[in-house]
């Protein structure tokens, strides 16, 4: 098991004025950090990629595709757009050394057709996304699809879906991801939702219900580790939380108060609550 944290805790663009954020979290015992995606320009990522390196952290890579780069859309130049960006966070990830790059890319985030997903829809998605995974496949990096709840998207919405939707796209570097978050908004059952994507999940984010320090809220987290651990899960864990320090990400993630004493308190005792976690699961 590895264990690393979200840096959109901090920032959208990690640079040298973070350096000395990930030597902290280095310290606190995380593995590896997870880079956001939105420039897409490759030498800054080269020097942080060195920097990482020596302070000795792992990277993983996310990104979101917006409604001008929709992998969704009807509109075939739009799917394009879609497909160059996803190529383009692939090269970013590849000059990181991030060997996965997740996030919920299958469509437009936070935006919504007044109904479900259409066949079309999920079918142009998965057209779109099966190439990326042939171009991430040159670049040993595996896409790893994010399903979030309904209120920030609509192509998909649980891990059923989600698992349906990787197997009918068929290609080895293209995975799922599964978010305790979103799967504490949508599933009926967390054990199941676990199963029933086990096979296809190569990466799970630790998020509290509030977005705050894991383990401080209601998620079912006993089920959640106890399952994990069940369905033999081995890849990262990595905390997704946020707070107010960025604007604009907290109003596009409905942040509108305090969740957390600090940054320092969440990550330190996130990373204690997982691997203490992780540790007692299947032991009772």
């Amino acid at each position: 098991m590895k264990y690393g944290m979200n840096m959109l805790l901090w920032t959208t663009n990690v640079t040298d004025e973070h350096y000395p954020v990930l030597e902290q979290l280095k310290g606190y015992g995380y593995d590896g950090v997870e880079i956001p995606i939105f420039d897409t320009d490759l030498e800054p990522y080269r020097q942080l990629a060195a920097r990482c390196n020596d302070i000795g952290l792992e990277t993983t890579s996310v990104t979101v595709c917006g409604s001008d780069a929709n992998p969704a859309s009807p509109d075939a130049s739009l799917r394009q757009a879609g497909l160059d960006h996803l190529k383009r966070a692939i090269d970013v990830s590849q000059a990181l050394g991030s060997k996965l790059l997740c996030g919920p890319y299958h469509s437009a985030i936070g935006e919504f057709s007044g109904n479900g997903p259409t066949d079309d829809e999920l079918q142009w998605s998965q057209e779109t996304l099966r190439q990326a995974a042939e171009y991430a496949q040159t670049a040993d990096v595996v896409l790893g699809v994010e399903y979030l709840n309904r209120f920030e998207c609509y192509l998909l919405n649980s891990a059923a879906d989600t698992a349906r939707f990787i197997k009918q796209a068929d290609h080895p570097h293209l995975r799922m991801m599964y978010d305790t978050f979103h799967a504490n908004i949508e599933e009926k059952r967390v054990d199941e939702a676990i199963r029933v994507c086990a096979d296809v999940t190569c990466h799970v984010h630790i998020s509290e219900n509030d977005r705050s320090t894991p383990g401080e809220g209601h998620v079912e987290w006993s089920t959640t580790f106890e399952t994990l651990k069940e369905t033999n899960y081995d890849g990262w864990m990595t905390v997704e939380a946020f707070g107010l320090a960025l604007p604009d990400l907290a109003a596009a993630t409905k942040i509108w108060r305090k969740m957390f004493p600090s940054e320092e308190h969440l990550a330190q005792n996130a990373l204690q609550f997982m691997k203490s976690n992780w540790e007692s699961a299947g032991n009772s």
